[in-house]
């Protein structure tokens, strides 16, 4: 099998919906929201996939100011391809693409926690998060 990557190639929204729906990150995305799914992906400015032939099968879709702070919103492998390598290469690549002295940031689905330390990132206890039915108390 060999993997193509690109940087900022463009996704067609079914493709990315399907590779979300072939992993784990699939039950935490609104999936049946056409529009928020087409906004994540027509959006980021940032975003990494990997293809087997003409099939997406990996994304690391990401928001960056490219000096400081790169948020990494998705690292979705397609469940048929993963264990090969794919998210590292996804994520090398990303990174490449990142100056010196840019943070790369994510929030981990719960079981994932355990991917991340072995690749060199370190857990935060400083994150916050106001969700879409939070209220913003001023």
């Amino acid at each position: 099998m060999s993997i193509e990557y690109k940087v900022n190639a463009s996704i067609n929204v079914d493709d990315f919906i399907d590779v979300l729906r072939e992993c784990s990150l699939g039950v935490r995305r609104p999936l049946d929201d056409r529009v928020c799914m087409e906004g994540m992906v027509a959006n980021s400015n940032l975003c990494i996939s990997a293809w087997d032939s003409d099939k997406l099968v990996g994304v690391a879709r990401a928001m960056t100011d490219f000096h400081y702070a790169c948020y990494l919103s998705e690292l979705a492998i397609r469940e048929s391809h993963q264990r090969l390598g794919i998210g590292k290469q996804l994520q090398a690549i990303l990174k490449a693409q990142l100056g010196p002295l840019c943070n790369l940031i994510l929030l981990a689905a719960p079981a994932a926690n355990e991917y991340y330390e072995p690749l060199g990132f370190k857990s935060n206890p400083r994150g916050w998060v106001l969700g879409p039915d939070d209220t913003l108390k001023i």
